[in-house]
């Protein structure tokens, strides 16, 4: 099948899909783990846990009918899920529905509009252009957003509990499209808690969102293409960018760049930043040590590799030390994991059967590569094997631009050195870096210290001490986020039923 033909605006709408507001302030994160305060498990409790995962499995492929990769009947009916509302969950939902008319697809997002931070409208009055096509065929075809709701619970295959401002429902599908997006790494240093001192990210947000920064001295650092783009917005805003700090080194950015030139849109995108950077002073192999200020943050104390230090006087930090698949809702299904990502084939298809994941989760690799996974998971979701394979030369491309990105930004050992021993590691609970240190698991550590345990369930300090100190997100317990017990109760969201009772039927 050929790319959906997004400027077909005199196609009539298929179904009644529900209402939906058309900006695009979302963003398609579904992150972080539920910690519980309990005692540590049993040696038979452990030893139970990878068989309860084989048995979700071989419930999956009795629940969700015909094997992967079998067609489909004309008259299919199948219920598709797609979670997450970035360009990965949009394209999918859309080349999905577009691929089998008679197919049910929802879309679920925890944002009250579509569009993932890429495609994150705030105060424009209307979506960024990239989104606008995509979004109206959204409306055309009939899709039901849901938005904002989130996951809180896989109850069985083939279910999902989805809680929203009306409370908690079980929703039902025959095949699901996990595009959950990304979370920004944030790495603790003396002074990070300061009011000033914020993630490149969250900046970028918060400037389209409708922030002045007109005549701020802004300081960006960390790591990746997204500080050049958080650069872009904010010199196009007014913002003072008084340095640009990079932590690695010249020669892995210049490799980058020239792999951006292989592809005509990234290569565009490439020309942008450069013609942005004009001026601005851009530092190699550099990283803040400390952020400094009374009360509220006057200066950043910038270092390389060398030992010297420069001080910059500024009113802001943006600081974010890369992107960090969010992997909890594929954890929780009983996906593969690895490294940090979840693991897929050339369909988008997990280890569970009628699961496929799609986007940021499989690797951070931008804006194409989520559309384009999209695209192939929702062909693989109804079956369109063929239309797959025609897409299988540009995913291998772009996954070649995956590797040679994380490459390029590979965090180095310096930045192990960073946390002092009074410094926070854990804002929420305020667990000190001296505590953590000498603690090998992560359980262990939870339990003795509550790193991680409180409101924000570990979203900032577990990406943090998974480079730190190499801890491994856990398996995420329902319910995934914070919820209350009236919010609960209507459904029994904990309580789990046989895959045999609840799964849809095809």
């Amino acid at each position: 099948m050929s790319e959906p033909d997004l400027d077909r605006s005199e196609q009539q709408p298929r179904g009644s899909g529900r209402p939906s507001d058309p900006s695009t302030e979302s963003g398609d994160c579904l992150s972080g783990t539920a910690y519980e305060s309990a005692e540590l498990p049993t040696h038979q409790q452990l030893a139970t846990t990878n068989q309860r995962r084989r048995e979700f499995r071989s419930d999956a492929r009795r629940a969700l009918g015909r094997p992967a990769g079998e067609r489909f009947k004309t008259k299919s009916g199948l219920n598709i899920v797609v979670v997450g509302g970035g360009p990965a969950g949009v394209a999918a939902a859309v080349t999905a529905a577009s691929a089998d008319p008679t197919a049910r697809v929802t879309l679920i997002d925890d944002n009250p509009a579509l569009g993932g931070q890429i495609w994150r409208q705030g105060a424009a009055p209307e979506p960024a252009v990239g989104a606008r096509k995509w979004l109206r065929r959204l409306d055309q075809l009939g899709v039901e957003r849901r938005c904002p709701a989130t996951v809180i619970d896989t109850p069985s295959p083939g279910r999902l509990v989805v809680a929203d401002a009306e409370g908690t429902s079980e929703l039902a599908y025959h095949r699901l499209i996990v595009a959950t997006g990304a979370t920004e790494r944030f790495l603790p240093f003396p002074g990070w808690t300061l009011p000033g001192v914020l993630g490149a990210g969250a900046l970028q947000a918060l400037v389209k969102g409708g922030l002045d920064v007109r005549g701020l001295r802004i300081v960006i650092a960390g790591t990746g293409p997204l500080l050049l783009a958080v650069t872009d917005l904010v010199r196009r805003r007014g913002g003072r960018v008084v340095a640009l700090a990079e932590q690695a080194d010249f020669s892995s950015v210049m490799t980058f760049g020239r792999s951006m030139w292989r592809s005509p849109s990234k290569g565009l995108q490439a020309l942008g930043f450069a013609q942005s950077l004009w001026n601005v002073p851009y530092r190699f192999a550099t990283w803040p040590a400390r952020a400094e200020g009374e009360g509220q943050l006057e200066r950043v104390v910038l270092v390389n590799p060398l030992g010297e230090a420069n001080v910059v006087e500024c009113d802001l930090l943006a600081c974010g030390f890369g992107l960090r698949p969010n992997v909890a809702l594929a954890q929780a299904l009983s996906c593969d994991v690895v490294d940090g990502r979840v693991v897929v084939d050339d369909r988008q298809q997990t280890i569970v059967d009628g699961v496929y994941c799609a986007g940021e989760p499989t690797g951070i690799g931008g804006l194409d590569n989520a559309l384009l996974q999209g695209r192939i998971a929702g062909l693989a979701a109804v079956g369109r094997s063929e239309e797959v394979r025609s897409l299988s030369r540009r995913r291998r491309r772009e996954q070649r631009f995956v590797a040679v990105l994380e490459k390029a930004f590979r965090l180095r050992s310096e930045l192990r050195s960073l946390p002092e021993t009074d410094t926070i590691v854990c804002r929420c609970e305020d667990v000190t870096w001296g505590r953590v240190r000498e603690f090998d698991d992560v359980r262990d550590c939870k339990l003795k210290t509550r790193c991680g345990m409180g409101p924000c369930q570990g979203r900032v300090c577990g990406g943090a001490l998974e480079f730190l100190k190499g801890f491994r997100p856990e398996t995420p317990r329902p319910p995934f986020f914070p919820v209350t017990l009236n919010t609960l109760a209507p459904t029994g969201a904990s309580e789990r039923t046989p895959a045999s009772e609840d799964a849809p039927e095809e």
